[in-house]
């Protein structure tokens, strides 16, 4: 992806004081799609190893058994019910842009439909995902242990169940 921006911003500086024309409409398409292909599929993943953005301002005092309740009802209440409903309605965009073979608007412009059927396989890796997420918060909701100490005393040497989460998978 940075290669195909490199050359797409030389070959437009190229351009503009050349009669040599390097750059084209598919070249700057495909920085666009490979950058949105990034983002789509990283997201399972990115909740994988916690790294959405989470407003803290009482998640971190939580106790680890408080956090997971947060965790399993965000999941269940939130991010199920909108990775259904991202898979539902963008279903039949996609199915409506493989019928007419939806291509770029631009002169020289990339075929459309292969890049949107990655929405709804995104949610669906986030869904997947997503009940990974609560079948670990039920576990640590059951789990008999140290776990509900606040985060500050049960990060002892030692403690597997703090900060990296060694159960991840």
């Amino acid at each position: 992806m940075v290669l195909v921006g490199a050359y797409n911003a030389v070959a437009r500086k190229l351009d503009q004081y050349s009669d040599i024309h390097l750059s084209s409409n598919a070249l700057i398409e495909t920085q666009w799609y490979m950058f949105s292909l990034v983002f789509l599929l990283a997201g399972a993943w990115t909740l994988r190893e916690d790294g959405h953005v989470r407003v803290d301002v009482f998640y971190g005092r939580l106790s680890l058994r408080g956090r997971a309740w947060v965790d399993l009802l965000g999941t269940l209440l939130f991010l199920l019910p909108f990775c259904a409903c991202a898979i539902w309605f963008s279903l039949p965009l996609v199915e409506n842009s493989w019928g007419v073979r939806e291509v770029s608007p631009d002169p020289g412009g990339l075929p459309r439909y292969p890049l949107k059927t990655f929405v709804p396989l995104a949610f669906l890796l986030v869904a997947m995902q997503g009940h990974a997420e609560v079948v670990r918060s039920i576990r640590r909701l059951v789990e008999r242990s140290s776990s509900d100490l606040p985060p500050a005393e049960s990060s002892a040497p030692g403690d597997s169940q703090h900060a990296g989460e060694a159960d991840r998978g």
